[in-house]
């Protein structure tokens, strides 16, 4: 495991431990360090030659700890993030391992293939002009993470699993880009939701995922899927609804229209999570048949929601939320749209 201490990583080796699996982790120990401790943990950073490991392994290199009469099954690679280090983790480690999963992003495939539903993994992937570019913004995110899956398969042709994940929700979820949404809605009040009830919404919880990973490693299966939902499942309208259920508030929902949204300069996905606009609506309709014919199962929402809502209400009261609308914020705005009539 390339990293594995935290949200994805960390859902991972939690399933692989539960099924017997033996595991060893790579990562800078920055994180978590202390979940487990009766794992092999090998402490290093990725970028600078793989070296100033320490461990048990002294007197060796990053690299020759990682190789030197070593074999796995495979390698997962959670963080990866830079074409020119996927493809050095995947080269260094290509006659150690049987397969190299890749955790990849549906945001390889370009801004414009979501004007329409059902992008597939035949959908022509995103990538840069400019190949030295390892700045990761919101605009390189997608195509350095394309680049990144091009470099492993360079490295381990034909022996390449990449995964290209939708939005990935649960415990331990920091990015609060699902949380927001049973948080907001436990607290009660009238609650600012975008658009309409039958919005359609994307993603998948995050035990689902690495169950689904840990599947197609014992499968050896190769090559590219789409992870994520299954296309109409469920709508914002389920999200919140079914947070209510859970929370046992009661909320009351406002929904606001999409070109209101435009006009009062909402940002889309990270000040209202879910939702993307009305531009992009292929975004949370990706076709993912082919991960579903390889034994992807998505747990109801009502356990996704009940479990991220037990997790959430561990985190310190003065938690910073990294997405959602503040409470001043969402007041200001419903004020503006019940004026509107």
């Amino acid at each position: 495991m390339l990293g594995g201490t935290r949200f994805l990583g960390r859902a991972i080796v939690e399933a692989a431990l539960a099924n017997g699996h033996e595991l060893t982790l790579f990562n800078r120990g920055q994180s978590n360090r202390e979940l487990y401790p009766d794992v092999e943990t090998i402490i290093g950073d990725r970028d600078g030659g793989l070296d100033g490991l320490n461990g048990h392994f002294d007197r060796l290199s990053a690299g020759d700890r990682l190789s030197a009469g070593r074999s796995w099954d495979a390698v997962i690679d959670t963080c990866g993030y830079v074409p020119r280090l996927v493809g050095n983790s995947a080269s260094l480690l290509a006659d150690a391992v049987k397969q190299y999963v890749f955790i990849s992003s549906i945001s390889v495939y370009p801004m414009a293939a979501f004007a329409e539903a059902g992008v597939d993994e035949e959908t022509a992937v995103d990538t840069l002009k400019d190949k030295t570019i390892e700045e990761i913004t919101g605009e390189t995110y997608g195509p350095l993470k394309a680049l990144s899956e091009q470099a492993a398969e360079t490295a381990m042709p034909g022996r390449v699993l990449s995964v290209r994940a939708g939005l990935i929700v649960g415990p331990h979820d920091q990015s609060d880009r699902f949380t927001y949404w049973p948080h907001r809605v436990a607290k009660g009040g009238v609650v600012l939701a975008p658009d309409s009830p039958d919005y359609a919404t994307q993603f998948i919880d995050v035990r689902d995922l690495a169950a689904w990973i840990l599947h197609m490693v014992a499968q050896q299966k190769m090559g590219a899927y789409n992870v994520t939902g299954k296309v109409g499942d469920v709508t914002l309208g389920d999200v919140l609804t079914t947070s209510r259920a859970v929370s046992g508030s009661e909320a009351t929902f406002s929904w606001v229209d999409a070109p209101f949204l435009n006009e009062q300069e909402v940002e889309p996905w990270s000040q209202l999570p879910l939702w993307v606009g009305s531009e992009l609506p292929g975004f949370n309709q990706v076709n993912c048949d082919k991960a579903f014919a390889e034994g992807l199962r998505i747990r109801p929402l009502v356990e996704t929601i009940q479990d991220t809502f037990a997790w959430q209400a561990t985190r310190p009261a003065d938690h910073q939320w990294r997405a959602g609308l503040s409470p001043e914020r969402e007041a200001e705005l419903l004020q503006k749209w019940q004026k509107r009539g």
